[in-house]
């Protein structure tokens, strides 16, 4: 026979069933089983709160706040170690940052077909313009003035410079005499110039990467994207590189430093 009790207890309230067919000890040792099974589960249920507050943390942590950076990994391509960028019909060209850099652009990247640029003027880049030979005349005069930015004439404040180009075949680091020492080249034969080049340059982000091109590539290709013209003027290359990062939204200074060229700056919309 099965007897129901309760027991209340200011808002407590328990119910219990007692089978008078057993005996007390038979009743205890069944509520006291279920008192365990109970507080096992209870156990249970709690750790698993426990664990999912530990994993709801970790999430909120791993979320980016107001003042964090958002930073996207990518890899880097082999030509974006140098100074580098595409023509408006696609034709790619690079340059070297130093002596050392332009040492192995010729000895590496140089091929047949190839083109050589530099300013005619002592200190500068070593410009590539890759498959230059069957380039039109835009393409070459946009590499020509990519060659005119990143030579002395920048740091000097000249306001254009003279630019050559001459083919594989006429570049050459031996003489009679031996080699030539790291960033020396002999040149021979006639070459091809590109007059009063001018020094401007634009930056700009295109689908989250930042971009340099000479003026003539940007205005021929009409970009349409967050832009800044620089030109020579009086502001340091740190003070630059932070006004281009809060004008185009784009936080890497140290990217937009070694982008620069060596000189002092002004920075514009184009």
């Amino acid at each position: 026979m099965l007897l129901a009790a309760s027991s209340s207890y200011e808002k407590d309230y328990v119910e219990l069933e007692i089978d008078f067919e057993q005996n007390a000890q038979k009743n205890g040792g069944k509520y006291y089983n279920e008192a365990q099974r109970l507080e096992k589960k209870k156990a249970g249920l709690e750790k698993a709160i426990t664990d999912l507050e530990k994993r709801y943390n970790g999430v909120q942590k791993s979320l980016p706040t107001k003042t964090q950076k958002l930073i996207i990994k990518r890899e880097q391509k082999w030509h974006e170690k140098f100074h580098w960028f595409y023509t408006s019909e696609k034709f790619l060209v690079i340059g070297g940052r130093d002596a050392h850099q332009n040492e192995l652009i010729n000895s590496k990247y140089f091929n047949q077909g190839d083109l050589f640029l530099h300013a005619d003027i002592h200190g500068g880049s070593v410009t590539i313009l890759i498959e230059g030979e069957r380039a039109s005349k835009q393409s070459r005069e946009e590499a020509a003035q990519f060659a005119a930015c990143y030579s002395k004439a920048w740091e000097t404040m000249l306001n254009s410079v003279n630019v050559y180009a001459l083919k594989r075949s006429q570049i050459s680091k031996s003489t009679e005499k031996g080699s030539l020492g790291t960033g020396s080249f002999l040149m021979k034969g006639e070459r091809e110039w590109y007059m009063s080049s001018k020094l401007e340059l634009v930056m700009l982000v295109e689908d989250g990467a930042l971009n340099i091109m000479p003026t003539q590539t940007f205005y021929r290709t009409k970009n349409a994207n967050r832009s800044a013209l620089i030109k020579q003027g009086e502001t340091k290359k740190s003070d630059a590189a932070k006004a281009l990062a809060k004008m185009l939204g784009f936080e890497d200074i140290d990217l937009i430093m070694r982008m620069l060229p060596t000189g002092t700056f002004s920075i514009s919309i184009p």
